[in-house]
């Protein structure tokens, strides 16, 4: 009896066998299925067929994406606007510099990494284009960068440096609202703002900038931000605030610093 047993503890695993087998199981289990994911994976990727979206697909992402706020017809809800009369280009600029979808409600949208491809961004946007047709994208014509530079500063200055800043930095404005920095935004957003009018902005029309005229604001833009800046440090190009700040920090603190080390020295 006692051989027996001896025999029945001898054969007994260990714990940690038990839980090696389980964990070597576990390994096995995931390898297999990440082979098989990315197989899968592999063989629907789009080629450079695929790639060019229809308004048909635009639907669908719409849909998806946004038809909770704007309505499965466009017709806006209560938490988000009518998109009758929009068209293509105000889709672009708000998928494609993130602010739609959105992300929560505030004074005013903010920018965020965008969550869509190019091809998805048009497919809505031509989608849209399609129920609900307002402004389109514009010729290559008015994206040139080849108007009227001073004309186009000039313009800049009577209509947008109110808001925007004189040297394109953006500003603060009320209810916790703000005009964006607009030194790095493509030509394309520059017009889209004009013509579209998104958040506080006015809508631009023909009437108020011709075409011509956007052209040259969007041309002086372009070559601002292409210049470095002509005086050094732009201090972020606020004005007297920022320079004033400066001034004060590096202007006075400094004198205070050489009185102290002057006066410890005769000491």
């Amino acid at each position: 009896m006692a051989r027996e047993k001896k025999r029945r503890s001898h054969g007994r695993r260990s714990p940690l066998a038990a839980a090696a087998l389980i964990g070597i199981g576990l390994v096995l289990s995931g390898g297999i299925y990440a082979g098989a994911s990315a197989a899968v994976a592999a063989t629907s990727e789009p080629t450079a067929t695929d790639t060019a979206l229809t308004a048909e697909d635009g639907e669908k992402l719409f849909q998806a994406n946004c038809a909770t706020c704007h309505g499965l017809d466009l017709q806006g809800t209560d938490d988000g606007p009518s998109l009758y009369g929009v068209g293509a280009l105000a889709v672009e600029f708000q998928v494609s510099t993130g602010r739609m979808p959105l992300q929560m409600q505030g004074p005013q949208a903010e920018q965020k990494p965008v969550q869509f491809t190019e091809e998805q961004i048009l497919a809505m946007a031509d989608y849209v284009q399609s129920v609900a047709p307002g402004p389109d994208l514009p010729s290559e014509h008015i994206l040139d960068g080849e108007g009227d530079l001073a004309r186009g500063a000039e313009l800049f200055r009577i209509n947008c440096a109110m808001c925007h800043n004189v040297a394109a930095a953006g500003g603060a404005l009320t209810q916790g609202k703000w005009a964006p920095d607009i030194q790095d935004t493509s030509a394309l957003h520059i017009y889209a703002a004009m013509v579209t009018g998104p958040q506080n902005m006015p809508v631009f029309n023909n009437m108020n900038l011709t075409p011509e005229d956007k052209r040259d604001i969007i041309s002086a833009l372009l070559y601002q931000q292409e210049e470095p800046a002509p005086g050094g440090f732009d201090l972020g190009s606020l004005g007297p605030v920022s320079e004033g700040l400066f001034a004060w920090i590096f202007g006075i603190g400094g004198l205070v610093a050489i009185t102290v080390w002057i006066t410890a020295k005769s000491n």
